[in-house]
Formats: C-alpha cells, structure tokens, sequence
C-alpha cells in the first residue's frame, strides 16, 4: 500500500495536534522515558504490536530506561499519514501513564 508522502506545510500543521512529538531529520521523533528497563521494553513490545498489526515499523532505540522513535515512509519518502496514525496510536499507550521525565 503506498501512500503520498505530507508536504511539510501540511506536516508541520499536523504536528501541531500531536502532543510531545516533533520533527527531527524530516521524521516524526518522540522520547519516552521510563522508571526503569523493564517498563522501557514493555512499552516496547506494546508498540511493537500496534506496528506489526499496522505493518508500519518504526525507527527506534533504547538505551536503559529511554526509548527514542523516529517514524516516517521510507517508500513515500517522507512523512504520511501513516506516520501520525501509529504516533497517535503509541501517544494512547502512553495515556494513563505518568507523564516522562
């Protein structure tokens, strides 16, 4: 499935609506911060869920308690909105929790 990649008017003016996430690099970036490993790698898999279901993978790293994700359309090359779908879908994970440090 390809979608059209934003233009980065229209990107920026969907940022906007997306809380904590930004552009870095022309992707969707967003770090989580978490108590400790465990918690870190939970969210991980949680996410890993939503984007296997999605078949949309993010960009990611975790070093200890942090989780860095960087999303974007590697086949639209750029940011569609596949990308703030799955961000929307991993800002609901993060709801309930207390928000990070």
């Amino acid at each position: 499935m390809r979608t059209e990649s934003l233009s980065p008017a229209v990107a920026e003016e969907k940022l906007n609506g997306l809380a904590d996430w930004s552009l870095d690099e022309k992707k969707l970036h967003r770090k989580f911060v978490f108590v400790d490993f465990v918690e870190a790698f939970g969210f991980m898999s949680q996410v890993a869920l939503l984007a296997e279901a999605a078949n949309h993978h993010p960009e990611w790293s975790n070093v200890y308690n942090r989780v860095e994700i960087h999303l974007t359309t590697h086949d639209a090359g750029g940011i569609t909105e596949r990308d703030f779908d799955l961000a929307e879908r991993i800002n609901r994970l993060r709801k309930d929790k207390v928000p990070e440090s």
